[in-house]
């Protein structure tokens, strides 16, 4: 039997993927971060579309500011996202072999902070899983060079009825910072700022030296 403290030690612990060249993923357990890397463009801007112009739904834009400990902006920072379309399905491709990637669905995208520590994704409003209490939500992962990956709190909006408290306090971890956004709806467009902390309350992050 594995005392607590080697599974703690394991779970902190990088995966293989330092192995294979890439960053290790860090902030275990982390299902489907691998996904990361899948498909990621050879060229990257600071803002990207999620959802393309012609999927249905609300329209979005998701702005926000990736800072170091001291609360510095860190420029060359990639950003991945996922979402569920409007009625909260990931939409799959059958085209794509691997399954974790194929689960987080063709609604996808990666952004480089630009020299102000900046990005933004244009997107739809997704929607809640259908049957279940899950608040409607974006994921996001963080993909720094020569670092590390993992994953941070998700974009949730303080408007959606099923982000009560006691939601609140079983999803929100302050991973990367407070992944709660209050949207502001501009002539049909809705805006949230999702601001991301580098290695906050990820167990395991290692200070990378950039």
């Amino acid at each position: 039997m594995r005392s607590p403290l080697l599974a703690l030690m394991l779970l902190a612990a990088p995966t293989a993927s330092a192995q294979s060249g890439r960053e290790p993923v860090v902030g275990l357990p982390c299902e489907g971060c691998e996904a990361v890397f899948d498909g990621i463009p050879a060229r990257l801007n600071s803002r990207a579309r999620i959802a393309p112009g012609s999927e249905p739904g609300a329209p979005m834009l998701v702005v926000g500011k990736v800072l170091d400990a001291q609360g510095n902006p860190e420029p060359g920072i990639v950003v991945y996202a996922y979402q569920t379309n409007s009625q909260g399905i990931y939409p799959e491709s059958p085209e794509v072999p691997n399954l974790e990637t194929r689960r987080q669905g063709t609604l996808r995208a990666w952004v480089k902070t630009d020299a102000s520590g900046r990005y933004a994704f244009d997107t739809i409003r997704p929607g809640s899983y259908p049957g279940e209490d899950i608040p409607e939500h974006i994921h996001f992962h963080v993909l720094e060079p020569g670092c590390s990956t993992y994953y941070v709190d998700d974009i949730m909006f303080t408007d959606d009825p099923k982000l009560t408290p006691k939601q609140i306090a079983r999803i929100a971890k302050d991973r990367g910072g407070n992944g709660i956004s209050t949207p502001i709806q501009h002539e049909g467009v809705w805006y949230v700022t999702r601001d991301i902390h580098l290695g906050r309350n990820i167990p395991g992050y290692p200070a990378c030296r950039r």
